[in-house]
């Protein structure tokens, strides 16, 4: 495993980390918590020491499954979290005022929940949920990251941006109160390297690059007879004509690779992708079971792309929200 520095928070962070959202039980459904806990041992063990998980995350229970591997390990793993949206709206809408969604005391009550969650006394990482530029101005989230740090509750703050909206959070980060940023960023939407990825190496933070596999899209294994268990979260996100589009977007893909010599699993490729930003601190896929885990823990190993590859992924770009 390789580490990388976070930005300003000189925090040395594995390449890959935990995503921790398909643990919390409830949006991704299938898993099992004994399993669960094995893969997050077995990528401690394997050096990753980032895991990124969320109060909303099964109402806290990937929090405690978190937290009791982390606790266990005896080993420095750092923990980011998230304060959810008060309205439990995702994504922000620039029409509802901040006060209904990060509302100072309701930021230090969310934190202190996550806190009893995790069974830590300091949270390495706190991050909003959502955002939306219209919210920079606002002194209740400034004032709550600064009091959460000068309390020792958590060491820095970040903000996740909502989805497919990069450009949102560039006024926060010129703040000087933004040390990280979460971004989705994968082969499909390489938005991120227009503005957000110079800025945030310009300013010195932080970037956690999330869903590198486009929610298991760019896995390489998603066909029109996939079935999701009733309910999970991607049996609405490919609903539809969606998995029709996505398999014949990647089957293009694996295609091309195929022809330029390029023979690895696609979701290898997907991950080296991420990685051969160099704003890229870490790259954090889900991984419920152990040889998921070691299969994207290993990737570290292998580096970067080539530029002819990444050339050619260049031209897979594919702008669209599946979120809607």
């Amino acid at each position: 495993m390789d580490y990388r520095t976070l930005g300003r928070t000189g925090l040395k962070v594995s390449e890959i980390g935990y995503g921790a959202w398909g643990i919390g039980g409830k949006q991704w459904l299938g898993g099992r918590d004994g399993e669960s806990l094995a893969a997050l041992r077995r990528a401690i063990a394997l050096g990753l020491n980032l895991i990124d998980t969320a109060l909303a995350y099964g109402d806290g229970h990937s929090e405690r499954l978190t937290g009791q591997v982390v606790r266990e390990s005896g080993q420095k793993v750092y923990i980011a979290t998230k304060i959810p949206p008060k309205n439990r709206v995702w994504p922000a809408k620039s029409s509802t005022p901040i006060s209904e969604v990060f509302p100072y005391d309701y930021c230090i009550s969310s934190t202190e929940e996550s806190l009893r969650n995790l069974g830590v006394e300091t949270i390495d990482l706190q991050q909003l949920h959502v955002w939306n530029n219209e919210f920079t101005p606002s002194e209740e989230w400034r004032r709550a990251a600064e009091d959460l740090k000068r309390s020792g509750k958590i060491r820095y703050f970040g903000i996740s941006i909502s989805e497919h909206e990069p450009a949102s959070a560039l006024d926060a980060m010129r703040t000087g109160l933004i040390d990280t940023v979460q971004v989705i960023y994968n082969i499909f939407d390489q938005t991120p390297e227009e503005e957000l990825f110079p800025l945030a190496l310009e300013q010195n933070i932080g970037v956690l690059a999330r869903v590198p596999l486009d929610e298991g899209g760019l896995t390489g294994k998603l066909t029109m007879e996939t079935k999701f268990p009733e309910g999970d979260f991607r049996e609405f996100y490919f609903r539809g004509e969606r998995k029709s589009q996505v398999a014949g977007r990647v089957g293009l893909l694996e295609a091309e690779l195929a022809a330029s010599q390029h023979f690895e699993p696609l979701a290898e490729t997907a991950l080296r992708f991420c990685l051969s930003h160099p704003a890229v601190s870490s790259v954090i896929p889900g991984m419920r079971t152990v040889r998921n885990a070691e299969a994207n823990c290993f990737v570290s190993d292998k580096g970067g792309l080539s530029p002819d590859i990444l050339g050619l992924l260049k031209r897979h770009a594919w702008n669209r929200n599946f979120y809607n």
